[in-house]
């Protein structure tokens, strides 16, 4: 008979004792009961399930440990957790060579290339914090010894003439300097010389083997352990250079935060400037002060230091003079060069330096006395043509010394127009690289509904349109504008007429420069990050029947006081100003004297004069308050807090910023006091049928300097 067996056979697991025991029973030594197996298997289940338990603990550890070295990574973003002891190699660049370049010497770390909020958070977190100018370089020294690897790290020495490799021995950071020797064989570079070892040699022992911390840049190593040690070299470096100011040190007035009143603002322009957000012209000028400031504080320092205190001589006593002429000189340039670096001054003030550069001539009329129509069109029907000869070209054409040009795109109809041309604009998106100019007396209309002609501009550059024609005409045309610095349409000189246009800004919007006029009418403009219009004193600006809104403000007007400048001459009529940032219409223009009160326009129900305590409360309370107030710096401060610190005191002027604003309390009440107050002022012609909606801090105010 044969034995079945089941198609499956469960095998008990047995523990190594069990095992052996069983082995021990084969050999007749012993057996395994039942109840044993029971047990064995009950205590392996109990054994697995710990194991189980422990490995899962160890897992969730693990990922714990993980996450906490991603946020210790994500923290450390300039370069400046400065005990950060767990390194896994470096974390910066190597400084590549050009295409083409040869070199002996070593790579460098690539520390000139940092972000704007790398150098903002070192600056503010660690190396300066809240310090007064007298201690920027105590803060700094503290710095560098908590950072610098002390010795034993690699660098190169660069100047003007050579560049070396040096060891660096030993730090003395008080001094910002660094005692280095000669890496052998010689590893350098010159520039217009030959030096060998041992006028290397020479050269460290006449300078005590120290150099300066600003020249030396750390050699590249893959590691990680000089990190730190290199960035923070780069920071001083940056600072030394971009910074700090000769005569920081010398302000009378030495309880501020150096950080906020000089090292944000400075740095903020600096990042500007490399990203083109401030006019070339502005920039010249800038540059051209700082290099008359230092000069000035040279003298001014060289002729103090010669005063004797004690001397009562005639020699003395005109040096002395010549001093403050210079001190009031050095003052002068200061308060220029806070003007350009803060941001709000720079906006409502700066405006002496912003010149085109490049000169724009006008070509005058053909000799030829003939006139050109210029269209422009990259494609069209023949319905379009017909409809365009019917409508345009017949009237213009009908004489013979007239003729007509075909254009892709406008900025080269522009280009080739003489005085008295016509440009006529076909439907479509031009999109264009380079700026328009406008030289001549000509007419630019696009043939249909502005937002069927559209001219985009893509690139950067100082201006979108600018015009410096005697009799400019613009009408149904869209402009839209993505990286002009300086304005969507800047009318330098010349008149310029508008009509039935958008202006659709993402910087800056319509400038009317001294000198220049503009007549702006049923015009919609939107999305100026600075104000929507633009009029600089001694200029002429029609504005009747527009839509501006979406802006930072909506019309900014600077009316300047000194002896060159003319009170702009404006007319505002049937303007919606709507749903701008800051305000309607903000005016600029000088104390000249006047007290720091206004007046006070209260209604019957609060007849309460307003006093110098509820004043500032009102200031607070401005969601709902009505009238007028007036706030010092500390006003403007709470206005824009990160520009907080815009004291302009010194000893050569008593003026003080100061800034107006109404706020209203509904829409009616907002259009007959704004209209009111717009009347007091001598720069408007005529001002009736405009409205303001919904603009955020009030419908008209005055910024006083």
């Amino acid at each position: 008979m044969e034995q079945e067996f089941p198609d499956t056979v469960t095998v008990p697991t047995a523990t190594p004792a069990e095992v052996e025991s069983s082995v021990k029973a084969d050999n007749g030594v012993s057996g395994v009961s039942h109840q044993q197996v029971e047990e064995g298997e009950a205590l392996l289940q109990h054994e697995e399930e710990n194991e189980e338990e422990e490995g899962e603990e160890e897992e969730e550890e693990e990922e714990e440990d993980d996450s906490d070295d991603d946020d210790t990574n994500d923290g450390d973003d300039s370069g400046t957790d400065n005990f950060n002891t767990e390194k896994r190699g470096t974390q910066l660049q190597k400084n590549e060579r050009t295409a083409g370049a040869t070199s002996t010497l070593p790579h460098m770390f690539q520390t000139d290339q940092l972000l704007f909020y790398e150098r903002f958070k070192a600056y503010q977190d660690y190396m300066l914090g809240d310090c007064k100018p007298s201690e920027v370089k105590a803060f700094i020294a503290d710095y560098l010894d908590k950072v610098l690897e002390p010795c034993d790290w690699l660098a190169l020495w660069s100047t003007d003439v050579f560049d070396v490799v040096v060891e660096v021995q030993d730090l003395d950071v008080k001094e910002l300097k660094a005692c280095v020797r000669l890496v052998l064989p010689l590893q350098c570079e010159t520039r217009g010389c030959e030096l060998t070892e041992d006028a290397f040699v020479s050269l460290l022992e006449a300078t005590q083997h120290k150099v300066a911390l600003q020249q030396l840049h750390v050699v590249y190593d893959e590691s990680g352990d000089f990190d730190q040690t290199a960035l923070a070299i780069e920071h001083l470096r940056f600072f030394y250079k971009h910074i700090w100011r000769q005569w920081d040190e010398e302000d009378e007035d030495d309880d501020f935060d150096y950080f906020v009143r000089c090292v944000e603002p400075r740095l903020r322009l600096h990042y500007d400037i490399l990203e083109d957000r401030v006019p070339a012209g502005l920039v010249s000028e800038y540059q051209s002060l700082l290099g008359n400031c230092s000069q000035c504080f040279q003298k001014f320092s060289v002729l103090r230091s010669s005063l004797s205190h004690d001397s009562d001589s005639e020699l003395d006593n005109v040096s002395m003079v010549e001093g403050l002429k210079l001190y009031d000189q050095l003052e002068a340039f200061k308060r220029k060069l806070h003007i350009i670096e803060n941001p709000l001054l720079r906006y409502v003030l700066a405006y002496k330096g912003n010149v085109r550069p490049q000169c724009m001539q006008s070509r005058g009329p053909r000799e030829s006395g003939m006139k050109v129509v210029h269209v422009v069109t990259a494609s069209c029907s023949g319905v379009q043509l017909q409809s365009l000869f019917n409508a345009k070209l017949i009237p213009l054409c009908f004489s013979e010394d007239t003729e007509i040009q075909f254009h892709r795109e406008p900025v080269s109809a522009v280009e080739s127009c003489h005085k008295g041309d016509v440009v006529i604009v076909l439907p479509g998106i031009y999109s264009v690289s380079s700026s328009i100019f406008i030289t001549d007396s000509i007419t630019i209309e696009g043939f249909g509904f502005p937002d069927e002609v559209v001219i985009e501009k893509k690139r950067k550059g100082d201006s979108f349109v600018e015009s410096t024609g005697a009799d400019v005409r613009l009408t149904n045309i869209k402009f839209i504008q993505h990286d002009a610095i300086e304005g969507i349409l800047c009318v330098r000189q010349g008149m310029v007429n508008m009509e039935n246009c958008v202006l659709q800004c993402e910087t800056t919007g319509v400038i009317v420069r001294t000198s220049a006029r503009l007549t702006m009418n049923m015009c919609d403009l939107y999305g100026s990050k600075g104000a929507g219009v633009e009029i600089y004193p001694g200029s002429v600006c029609s504005l009747v029947g527009n839509g501006i809104h979406h802006c930072k403000d909506g019309i900014l007007i600077k009316d300047f006081a000194n002896e060159m400048d003319v009170m702009p001459s404006i007319t505002l009529e049937n303007n919606v100003i709507h749903n701008n940032e800051g305000y309607g219409v903000i005016l600029v223009k000088p104390n000249c004297g006047e007290p720091c009160h206004a007046p006070v326009d209260r209604g019957e129900e609060d007849p309460v004069p307003s006093t110098e305590d509820n004043r500032e409360a009102e200031v607070k309370d401005s969601a709902s308050s009505s009238v007028r107030s007036t706030a010092t710096v500390s006003g403007l401060a709470a206005l824009q807090p990160q520009y907080a610190d815009t004291n302009m005191a010194s000893c050569s002027t008593s003026r003080k910023w100061q800034f107006t604003r109404q706020l209203s309390r509904n829409k009616e009440a907002s259009c007959s006091r704004a209209v009111h107050d717009l009347k007091d002022h001598q720069v408007f012609v005529s001002i009736q049928g405009n409205q303001f909606k919904r603009n955020g801090m009030g419908d008209f105010g005055t910024f006083l300097y």
